[in-house]
Order: C-alpha cells, then sequence, then structure tokens
C-alpha cells in the first residue's frame, strides 16, 4: 500500500474514533497538548504521525494504539 493512502485510512480511523467518542478536534488536541490544525492534518492524512504522536493521540482517544492502526 503506497504511504499516501495508509496515510489517509489513519487519519479517517482517528477522525471516526474522535466522532464516536463526542469529540471536537479542538478538544483532542487540548487533550493531547497540539494545536487544532496539528490534529486536522493528522486526520487529512497530511502528515507523517511520529510513534509517540500515535500514543499521544491514542491515550487523548481512551483507546489502544493497536485499535488505530490495525486493519489499515
Amino acid at each position: 500500500m503506497k504511504k499516501e493512502v495508509w496515510l489517509k485510512n489513519l487519519g479517517a480511523k482517528i477522525r471516526d474514533t474522535r466522532i464516536a467518542k463526542g469529540l471536537t478536534q479542538a478538544q483532542l488536541a487540548h487533550t493531547i497538548n497540539k494545536d487544532q490544525q496539528s490534529v486536522q492534518r493528522l486526520e487529512a492524512g497530511n502528515i507523517n504521525p511520529s510513534f509517540y504522536y500515535l500514543v499521544e493521540v491514542a491515550k487523548g482517544l481512551g483507546v489502544n494504539i493497536a485499535e488505530l492502526v490495525t486493519g489499515l
């Protein structure tokens, strides 16, 4: 799978999880000490997040990191 497709799929999974948890991008960003634009870029698949960033996002969403990357 191409990198761009994987990043778009990851972003969509993060977005869907965030919405299911009833969080806005701004709320998630505040929880993980990022700005809303950073979360927007992540969800759009426009950045390649570090492992640490993914761990922060998973914690902010209250899920295991495996839930974010399984099935991509």
